[in-house]
């Protein structure tokens, strides 16, 4: 967002701030990267069809900023709320917010970027997987994916939080909505590529899952361990070691 650099943005009031990046978001959409909404399966009613390349080029004009993120989010536009969990300070999010962001999902590209950009960093992670793995709507409920975001990120993690989140996957599996199995195989997926001890963790469940009678199960366990199973899965596990 642009501003004299003589001028700190916090001094600049909050709703100006949003009208600012709106403004930025709205100049800079294409037909083009709207239409690609569509193209990837992002249903959203109100876009201005900015690429996810262009606005990290305003994530790093603002810069971290907590105050703007909610303001952001509150507007409701598609990128706008992809700015918010970009630019959102994770000490500074709340257990409150993140339920209330949750709720708000209405399409995968929002759910992916806000778990894997802001929740996964937050001190309150494991308790929302917890809690979202049990909500019913679709984009709620592929949250708990967030187990793959913290799989992928948080190299420092003991093996027991997610020894303890393994229980929640089979009961999941027999959703069939297509962003919830997916989710369940990426969270299988990122907890069985962090160590051996885990990968025969996640290939036993796998394995469960794969001999079910119900066909989603099935098709999640052997997808997982399709994947898990695979040179390229194997060569980066070794090479970890």
């Amino acid at each position: 967002m642009p501003t004299k650099k003589s001028v700190p943005a916090s001094s600049i009031p909050v709703s100006d701030r949003v009208k600012a990046s709106l403004k930025w978001l709205e100049e800079n959409g294409t037909q083009r990267d709207r239409d690609n909404l569509t193209r990837f399966a992002i249903s959203t009613d109100k876009f201005f069809g900015v690429s996810m390349t262009s606005m990290k080029v305003l994530v790093k004009q603002l810069g971290r900023d907590h105050e703007l993120a909610d303001g952001l989010w509150k507007t409701g536009w598609y990128e706008a709320r992809m700015l918010a969990t970009m630019i959102d300070e994770p000490a500074k999010v709340t257990p409150a917010q993140m339920d209330r962001w949750c709720r708000d999902f209405d399409n995968w590209a929002i759910c992916d970027t806000a778990c894997f950009h802001l929740f996964d960093r937050t001190p309150h992670v494991w308790k929302k997987i917890q809690q979202w793995a049990k909500r019913k709507p679709e984009f709620e409920k592929r949250a708990a994916a967030l187990l793959a975001s913290v799989a992928l990120h948080d190299r420092k993690a003991e093996d027991e939080p997610f020894v303890e989140c393994l229980p929640l996957i089979e009961p999941a599996a027999t959703d069939g909505r297509n962003f919830v199995k997916k989710g369940v195989v990426w969270a299988l997926r990122g907890i069985g590529g962090r160590n051996s001890f885990l990968r025969d963790m996640v290939l036993d469940v796998a394995q469960r899952l794969a001999n079910s009678t119900d066909a989603n199960s099935r098709w999640i366990g052997k997808t997982t361990l399709r994947e898990l199973k695979s040179p390229a899965a194997i060569r980066r596990l070794a090479a970890q070691r």
